[in-house]
């Protein structure tokens, strides 16, 4: 059962004032496939690589940052980029462990099998509707389309690793209980 707002408010405590100056930075998803994924992230959903890091010496990882920022605020400087990427607010750090993509099947686990755990990202659009439009062209595969189930106006696509990302405009989300 769910808690009663007034429940959900008495369970929560003030911000610490040590606390201060902390925000969400990132969000990490394991990728098989950097090429595809880099692809979707860019070329589908809009985003901008910020800094990609390779891990060899036996780690033999890649990270790649992705945020939403214009391609021509990333400084050239590789010191600067690396600060800017650290501070930029809510990126998604793609990880890629080095010859996943030569696996057949799925890799990871998305979350939303199960046993369930990571739900899924959202991601602000200024029309759901068109947006979706977009998705289906560019051949997008959906979990749920705006008008689908209960919950109108929200739409839920999949990344090429199978992780949801839901589709949200605020105005809707207002609008909703």
């Amino acid at each position: 059962m769910a808690l009663k707002q007034t429940e959900a408010l008495a369970a929560c405590s003030a911000p610490a004032p040590e606390t201060k100056g902390f925000f969400m930075q990132q969000t990490m998803l394991r990728i098989k496939d950097p090429k595809r994924s880099l692809d979707f992230y860019t070329r589908v959903m809009g985003m901008t690589l910020l800094k990609q890091l390779d891990f060899g010496d036996g780690m033999d990882f890649s990270l790649y940052f992705m945020a939403y920022v214009d391609p021509k605020d990333v400084p050239s400087d590789e010191k600067e980029a690396t600060k800017f990427c650290f501070s930029t607010p809510a990126t998604i750090e793609l990880t890629h462990n080095w010859g996943t993509e030569n696996k057949e099947g799925e890799v990871y686990h998305n979350g939303n099998k199960d046993p369930r755990g990571f739900g899924h990202i959202g991601i602000v659009v200024p029309d759901v509707y068109k947006a979706c439009e977009r998705f289906e062209s560019l051949g997008v595969p959906f979990v749920k389309k705006p008008d689908g189930g209960k919950m109108k106006g929200l739409a839920f696509i999949q990344d090429p690793d199978g992780y949801w990302i839901e589709i949200l405009n605020p105005l809707n989300m207002a609008k909703s209980p």
